[in-house]
């Protein structure tokens, strides 16, 4: 009888949705958080908890399931077939499939619910999260609560205001909030964000930053309680906390003297994951320490760089900032160079450099420091690439000839004609495509590495770069490292043209270096030569986009009958008449150049 009246009570309770995204790695997080929130539940509702994943596996589920209570019941949606339904509504693509972005479609997803709570899986719950659903939204498309290190830090205030056009008063954490679904729905929030996504490059707080421009003067601000956030300085006691959240690397099972650590313990003991958390925090190493450290220290100069960059994805299409040529006149610069005969200057010029001296440069990272900077920065470029394949501002159409790079088993000179600032992320992307282990390193010029601005300038920094110097001593070590990196059969991005003209199709006169790199070190050139063709898509001054095919021919090997300037010459030669047949036999028609018509 008593059970029979307990299930009467929740037929007439009312429903707390509260949804968590996360993958296997991250459930025993995200157990903790839902056994504090289970734990302070009233039995005058019916709590729903959503687990949208795409990689969980049953076992887990298993686990998880075990926190359910009579009034509380887990969920596991997998996103990857909800999304589905939703792209018959809008075009969506892989890239919005990450975890980060999952809470932007759960007002299309779960049609059924007028609004919902979103946690992120690093919060604990001491309060009955009911009272945080009951708050009224009105007309407001998101309940939320201030972000403590952007309203009390000076850098991450001021990126808001100066990129992202937002107050810093007025900037929400979106790792604990009220989302009023009917309202995302009725005015279309998800193809919002999609039309933002495709024209804005946030790389600082990401969907955090897209969530606050698309919600902007339309969010109800919640009592602070209900997300005391370890960055910053919280406005409350622990004891007073209705939910802390331990945002950023502020994790208590990665530090033992983490700031309110107590509550996550305290809740971690009631899981089955306990005696694993604690295991995680015991190996915790220096080394993981200073990771965090550099991350915490990296994302105030990525803040720093975004509020002072005269040099994002739209100046180099000549938008603004310090490139303000049309394309128009870039093509003109290119065909007045070509009727001179003049192919190694570039077409844009780069920025103002300085000499590079020999102790600002690890060329092969043996620093920690040095490391953690190319992996984050490497993570950084392959979101950005995949944020231009999706504006279909850079599209690769195929690679012919992988092979010739999957069968080399020594390293080598990969050499390519240079026709976009971005091509050497389509060079990277054939060779992760060949599933090469070792590394590709490309060599930059000094201006490059010492005076590029912005975003990309870290990249042009950290993504395995290898600039030249005029300094003489800082020359010296940049041989010494091109001798070891081909010693470890590493992989190094040559452009032996030396200049970048903007989509030019044909091969340019080529120089040197790269053979000079490949003789004295007895490694074969791997030539590559980019074809292009226009796409159906315009691009902001109403040129084509162009696809690219990336060919890839045989390694040219050096000869040891041969002495040492004869092999330069001859795999010089040998690169070019491949570029030349590529080219050739791609568009058809010979090879000529409008300087030779003098």
């Amino acid at each position: 009888m008593k059970l029979r009246g307990n299930l009467s009570l929740l037929k007439r309770s009312r429903v707390v949705p509260v949804f968590f995204a996360a993958d296997d790695k991250y459930i025993r997080f995200m157990a903790v958080t839902m056994q504090s929130l289970i734990a302070n539940t009233s039995r005058k509702y019916r709590y729903e908890l959503y687990v949208l994943n795409t990689d969980i596996t049953e076992e887990s589920k298993k686990k998880l399931r075990r926190l359910e209570t009579i009034n509380c019941k887990i969920f596991f949606i997998d996103v990857t077939k909800e999304l589905a339904k939703i792209e018959k509504k809008i075009t969506l693509r892989d890239y919005y499939s990450s975890t980060t972005y999952y809470r932007l479609f759960i007002a299309e997803m779960f049609p059924q619910f007028k609004k919902v709570l979103y946690l992120d899986s690093d919060t604990i719950v001491k309060d009955d999260i009911a009272k945080l659903y009951s708050y009224q939204l009105g007309d407001n498309y998101i309940g939320g609560i201030r972000d403590q290190i952007v309203a009390q830090t000076d850098v991450y205030g001021d990126y808001v205001e100066k990129v992202l056009g937002i107050s810093r008063g007025a900037y929400f954490n979106a790792g604990v909030v009220l989302l009023n679904c009917e309202a995302f729905r009725n005015n279309h929030m998800l193809k919002q964000f999609v039309k933002l996504l495709n024209n804005y490059n946030f790389v600082v707080a990401q969907d955090q930053d897209y969530l606050n421009i698309l919600c902007k003067d339309k969010v109800l601000w919640l009592d602070p309680r209900w997300n005391i956030q370890m960055g910053g300085t919280a406005p409350c006691k622990e004891e007073d906390a209705k939910l802390i959240h331990y945002n950023l690397a502020l994790k208590p099972w990665h530090y033992s003297d983490c700031k309110m650590g107590g509550s996550f313990w305290h809740y971690a003991k009631e899981t089955e994951f306990y005696g694993e958390l604690f295991s995680i925090q015991r190996k915790f190493s220096e080394e993981d320490k200073a990771r965090d450290i550099y991350y915490g220290e990296h994302l105030e100069e990525l803040a720093l760089s975004e509020i002072s960059n005269t040099m994002n994805y739209n100046n180099l299409y000549g938008d603004g900032g310090p490139i303000q040529l049309t394309r128009a006149e870039i093509l003109r610069r290119a065909e007045n160079l070509e009727k001179q005969g003049i192919f190694d200057k570039d077409v844009l010029d780069d920025p103002p450099g300085r000499e590079l001296k020999p102790t600002e440069i690890d060329y092969l990272r043996h620093s920690i420091n040095a490391r953690l900077r190319a992996r984050y920065a490497f993570r950084l470029a392959r979101w950005f690439v995949d944020f231009l394949m999706i504006r279909k501002q850079f599209v690769i159409k195929e690679v012919v000839g992988i092979e010739n790079l999957k069968n080399l088993d020594t390293g080598a000179i990969i050499t390519c004609n240079h026709i976009n600032p971005f091509d050497s992320f389509a060079v990277q992307l054939m060779y992760d495509k060949a599933g090469k282990r070792k590394k590709l390193f490309r060599v930059i010029s000094e201006a490059n590495y010492t005076a590029f601005p912005g975003f990309y300038g870290f990249l042009m920094r950290n993504c395995n770069t290898l600039p030249l110097s005029s300094n003489r001593a800082t020359m010296i070590k940049f041989m010494h490292a091109i001798k070891a990196i081909l010693m470890k059969k590493h992989y190094i991005l040559v452009y032996p043209e030396q200049s970048m003209w903007w989509n030019y199709k044909k091969p340019k006169p080529l120089k040197r270096g790269a053979f000079v790199f490949a003789a004295d070190n007895n490694v074969p050139v791997l030539p590559c030569f980019i074809t292009m063709e226009d796409t159906d898509v315009l691009d902001s001054e109403g040129y084509p986009v162009q696809a690219y095919t990336i060919h890839v021919d045989k390694p040219i090997y050096p000869s040891k009958n041969r002495s040492r300037n004869d092999n330069i010459d001859a795999m010089m030669q040998r690169n070019y008449e491949v570029w030349k047949n590529i080219y050739e036999t791609t568009y058809g028609v010979p090879l000529k150049y409008t300087c030779e018509e003098k």
